[in-house]
């Protein structure tokens, strides 16, 4: 079983940064970071879950949706354990929980040009929130 556990949720202002971060639990038996491709997901409440960037970090390709484009940077750490989503510029509308998951390259091509990833995700996390106050 893994469990991918995101962080670096919390609350800002309208322009403000956060990033945040996605690692497999302790008890994971699995390395999905060598396995998969990460990516970061998000449901805000006026939308269903939707991605918004994806990293296969054996090949080191990024992938985003043009929602994200500018303004999201999606990274790993060099041991390639930790999967980073630092998001600048932030808006009220970006207010939401934030998910990261696991899945083939698939989901990653989704992501980017906004198509259905629900075939192509075998792990998720339980998110984390992120608030932006106007």
């Amino acid at each position: 079983q893994v469990d991918l556990v995101e962080s670096g949720g919390g609350s800002v202002q309208a322009g403000g940064s956060l990033i945040l971060s996605c690692a497999p639990s302790e008890t994971a038996t699995v390395n999905v970071f060598t396995n998969y491709c990460i990516g970061w997901f998000r449901q805000t409440a006026t939308t269903e879950r939707e991605g918004v960037a994806a990293t296969c970090i054996e090949g080191g390709a990024t992938y985003y949706h043009n929602s994200a484009k500018g303004r999201f940077t999606i990274s790993q750490d060099s041991a390639k354990t930790t999967v980073f989503l630092q998001m600048t510029s932030l808006k009220p509308e970006d207010t939401g929980m934030y998910y990261c998951a696991a899945g083939d390259s698939g989901m990653a091509i989704a992501i980017m040009f906004g198509g259905s990833t629900q075939s192509s995700v075998t792990y998720w996390g339980q998110g984390t929130q992120v608030t932006v106050s106007s």
